[in-house]
């Protein structure tokens, strides 16, 4: 039995952690899974890659134990390749558990519902602690692409609005990671007015002011410089900010204007990525990375 499956990447307007309520679009940098399984008791392993063993195995599992019918055991091997940087604030996480689960349901045959695939992911990253929020927004920015905003306390979807799909991305990526940990007992609270703003700008439609008005926030609380943003700024990116807890800037820029901004923030620490919005839904991406 053997399942293939990809979703897509996201980026931040609006981070979830001050309120409760968050927002992101999807993006298209990719993140495949390939599962491949038979019936018997063993591990589930993760091969050919160092990270991630456990929330991947638990994925699995969690969509063997929604399987309609008796009981059974599984064994078998997991791949995963991804275009997504590691710990960047670019929804590495939540795109991969995603494909996860829906590469295991198709191994297995079994039908979930959009929000049940999503949840499953959700609740396996919440208890591998990759998570602080649950990033429902994330997660179904990536699965559904396009602007997703969310209530992730409820797991309410309370708005979905298309992107410019002439607007290019320049994402740059410094070589440091932030774990999550590092960031769960940081103290939120002075930052909950502007976020609540910047929440309410993405709830009118308003994503690249909103965008700005929250890295600008978390910025503070981070202790994440908007240097890279701030340059980006000058050099004609229409809007630039801090993705989820950082260390990565996502700059938004028109078309044709990508390769010039690249070449400014190459200059700077770190590595640069161009991708463009994504509004294809994961059930609908064809794996191109396995």
């Amino acid at each position: 039995m053997i399942g293939r499956a990809a979703c897509r990447g996201a980026a931040t307007i609006v981070n979830a952690i001050a309120t409760g309520k968050g927002a992101a679009f999807g993006i298209s940098l990719e993140a495949d899974a390939s599962v491949e399984l038979a019936e018997g008791s063993g591990p589930i392993s993760l091969i050919e890659a160092n990270e991630g063993a456990g929330l991947a195995e638990a994925c699995v599992r969690s969509v063997a134990r929604r399987t309609p019918g008796p009981p059974a055991q599984y064994h078998g091997n997991i791949r995963i390749r991804s275009e997504i940087p590691i710990s960047r604030g670019l929804k590495s996480s939540s795109a991969v558990s995603n494909a996860l689960v829906l590469a295991s349901c198709r191994a297995l045959g079994h039908e979930m519902s959009d929000l049940d695939l999503i949840l499953s992911g959700i609740e396996e990253s919440m208890k591998a602690g990759v998570t602080i929020t649950g990033a429902f927004d994330d997660a179904c920015a990536c699965y559904y692409g396009g602007a997703v905003l969310t209530n992730n306390r409820t797991f309410e979807i309370l708005k979905q609005s298309p992107m410019d799909e002439d607007l290019e991305l320049v994402i740059h990526v410094p070589t440091r990671r932030i774990a999550k940990s590092s960031v769960k007992d940081l103290d939120f609270s002075k930052i909950q007015k502007e976020v609540e703003k910047a929440f309410d700008l993405a709830l009118r439609g308003q994503f690249l002011k909103a965008m700005e008005m929250n890295s600008r926030a978390y910025s503070k609380v981070l202790n994440v410089s908007e240097d890279i943003a701030e340059l980006a700024r000058r050099h004609g990116a229409l809007a630039a900010g801090i993705s989820g807890t950082g260390p990565a800037t996502v700059a938004v820029c028109g078309r044709g204007e990508a390769g010039p901004l690249s070449d400014v923030l190459k200059r700077e620490e770190g590595s640069v990525l161009v991708a463009r919005m994504n509004h294809v839904p994961a059930k609908e991406v064809t794996p191109r990375l396995l």
